[in-house]
This record gives structure tokens, C-alpha cells and sequence, in this order.
């Protein structure tokens, strides 16, 4: 058993394993959800920074104006929950450049929310203050899929 597989152990409670078609579903559980598969994105580091990012993202969003809800509010969390999305997917290809492409789109959708809280701070939906908790996380991951996509192997 690798590292990764010990740290989920211990982190989540095996619930089973079976195989489906040769496809080895393990199924683990905690109070807040319930992983069905193991595969290469949940292995990533990215991957778990970028979690960490989308929740700060959703957190910021409950903090602009109601009718932002369907403009500002939804764009964000889309755009958010793209980068991890296409992080999960991107590591699930198997072509390098199939897999940098949908890196570069989870990049994108950061580039993105950059944009669209500089107009919620020029707006004053929110304050510098606000946006320190996000600034981490986001040039973290933005600065992970940069070095994964100009990686020879990713």
C-alpha cells in the first residue's frame, strides 16, 4: 500500500471494495460525502489545493449582494468549480497533450475569477480583506497547473 492509499485510510473510513468490469471501485465515507472511485486526480496535490480553493470561492460568494445571484455569484462558482473539474478529468487522460489542454482550461477559469473579484472590489462587494483568504490558495493552484502544463510529463 502506497502513501496515498494509507493517508485516505486514515483520513476516510473504508466502507468496500468490489471490482465493476475490471475497475476497481472503492467506496469510503465521512460525515460530509462519500468517494465511489480512486483515481490519479485524488493522488494529486493539485487536487486538494484546488478543493481548498473552490470552498473559498463559494465562501466569498455568500458575501456579495443578492442580485448578484445570477450574475456574479453563479459566474464565480462555475469558474471554480471548472478548475476542479478539469483537474480531475485532465488527470484522467491518457494523451499529454490531451491532459495539459484541460489543465490549461482549469487555468483559464482561474484567470477568470481574478477578473471577475477585481470588479467585486472595484464594486465594494468586497474588500482587500475579504480577498486575502483567496489569494493563497488561488496562485497556488494557479501556479501548479502552470508547472504541469510546461512539465514534459504530467
Amino acid at each position: 500500500m502506497g502513501n496515498g492509499e494509507k493517508a485516505q485510510r486514515i483520513k476516510y473510513a473504508l466502507v468496500g471494495i468490489c471490482e465493476i468490469d475490471k475497475i476497481k471501485v472503492v467506496l469510503f465515507s465521512t460525515k460530509t460525502f462519500i468517494m465511489f472511485l480512486t483515481l490519479n486526480h485524488q493522488k494529486l496535490d493539485l487536487y486538494g489545493f484546488s478543493r481548498r480553493f473552490v470552498l473559498e470561492c463559494y465562501r466569498l460568494t455568500k458575501l456579495l449582494p443578492a442580485d448578484e445571484k445570477f450574475g456574479m455569484i453563479s459566474q464565480i462558482r462555475r469558474a471554480a468549480l471548472s478548475v476542479h473539474l478539469n483537474i480531475a478529468e485532465g488527470a484522467s487522460r491518457k494523451s499529454e497533450a490531451e491532459r495539459k489542454r484541460y489543465y490549461e482550461i482549469a487555468r483559464g477559469s482561474i484567470t477568470e475569477i481574478d477578473a471577475a473579484l477585481d470588479i467585486a472590489n472595484d464594486l465594494e462587494y468586497l474588500t482587500d480583506q475579504h480577498l486575502t483568504s483567496i489569494g493563497e490558495p488561488m496562485v497556488k493552484c494557479f501556479r501548479m497547473l502552470t508547472g504541469m502544463i510546461q512539465s514534459k510529463v504530467s
